[in-house]
């Protein structure tokens, strides 16, 4: 019984930690965490931390379905023109939301294989930075992508170790740490600079 409890895979997924960014000086948006932990053979890394936006989400979203056609993906929280981000009652019901499906997408083996899904949740490149990666127009690997932020960022639980010994401790704090990955690294906030400040996300 141990052994097949053992050979059973899991996949954790948090959203957490809102938190508003300013835009500019008339615009702010709320970012979500996401950790990761998982024995997953379908993870490059076992732990990992991002922050990603309403709307990364939604492009999140549209990528998978127009790869996986004949699945039906779960719904994102829906968006309203009244959502208030100083109101923590809309954001976290947009956090369990979010949550939720999340935790649907990780169960379909199918969209487990999709690459956007494990750039989006275990590295912080733009939208733009992963279609470019996944399309093979970096210099880097999907492996590579999330192999190097990895190495940058070092808030993981299992990684206090390190942390304790002072290494990298400028990125222990940090929100979202630069994906160190050529061009992208202006963009790595949340890969939103492009997007019109008026869209409520």
């Amino acid at each position: 019984l141990i052994s097949i409890m053992r050979l059973q895979e899991f996949v954790t997924v948090l959203v957490r930690d809102p938190r508003t960014q300013k835009e500019d000086s008339w615009h702010s948006y709320i970012d979500y965490e996401i950790f990761i932990h998982t024995n997953s053979m379908c993870f490059t890394r076992k732990t990992s931390c991002v922050r990603r936006r309403f709307r990364e989400f939604v492009w999140l979203r549209q990528r998978l379905q127009s790869n996986a056609v004949l699945i039906q993906l779960p719904e994102l929280p829906s968006k309203t023109p009244f959502f208030n981000v100083n109101n923590p009652h809309h954001v976290d019901h947009r956090r369990q939301g979010l949550q939720e499906f999340l935790e649907k997408i990780l169960q379909d083996a199918l969209l487990l294989s999709d690459s956007r899904l494990h750039l989006f949740l275990q590295t912080q490149l733009s939208p733009e930075d992963m279609e470019a990666c996944v399309s093979g127009q970096t210099k880097y690997s999907v492996a590579d992508a999330i192999h190097k932020f990895a190495s940058l960022n070092r808030r993981f639980p299992i990684e206090d170790e390190e942390t304790k010994k002072g290494k990298n401790d400028a990125y222990s704090d940090s929100e979202s740490s630069s994906s160190g990955l050529g061009p992208s690294d202006d963009s790595i906030s949340c890969g939103c600079k492009a997007s019109p400040a008026s869209e409520e996300s």
